[in-house]
């Protein structure tokens, strides 16, 4: 059984440079902005002595902004391609992306977050999927 527990939603570095403003306002309406919570918990990891989002930046953001300080989290033991999520956690670094604090200044619109996020996943899981059948 998956042990569910809390965590300052500040403490969590993320792995995404961008939040789309419609995801974030369909999960906004669904919360009440007087008690807001979030139905299921946000899996995070250990990555490289940072403990980072997998999945849930639109509901974490969503609750940041309702001025949550806490978010339902459960550890993701499932593999996923490690690799990719540590390129994005350093282009967040890089971006000065540390907490959904600075995550909530970067919402676009969902048109512009397929082209600024989406597909620059897209063009690294290609680049990765390249390299991988070269070696």
């Amino acid at each position: 059984m998956v042990e569910i527990f809390q965590v300052e939603i500040t403490s969590i570095h993320p792995s995404q440079l961008y939040i789309s403003k419609q995801k974030l306002q369909d999960i906004q309406n669904s919360l009440n902005p007087e008690y807001p919570s979030i139905k299921d918990p946000i899996p995070i990891k250990e990555l490289n002595g940072k403990t980072i989002f997998v999945d849930g930046h639109t509901r974490a953001v969503a609750l940041h902004l309702y001025g949550q300080k806490t978010m339902p989290v459960y550890w993701e033991y499932e593999e996923l391609d490690w690799e990719m999520y540590e390129i994005c956690v350093q282009w967040c670094a890089d971006a000065g992306i540390h907490s959904v604090v600075e995550l909530a200044s970067r919402i676009v619109s969902h048109e512009e977050y397929k082209i600024v996020w989406y597909k620059r996943c897209d063009d690294l899981h290609s680049s990765l999927h390249q390299s991988r059948k070269t070696q």
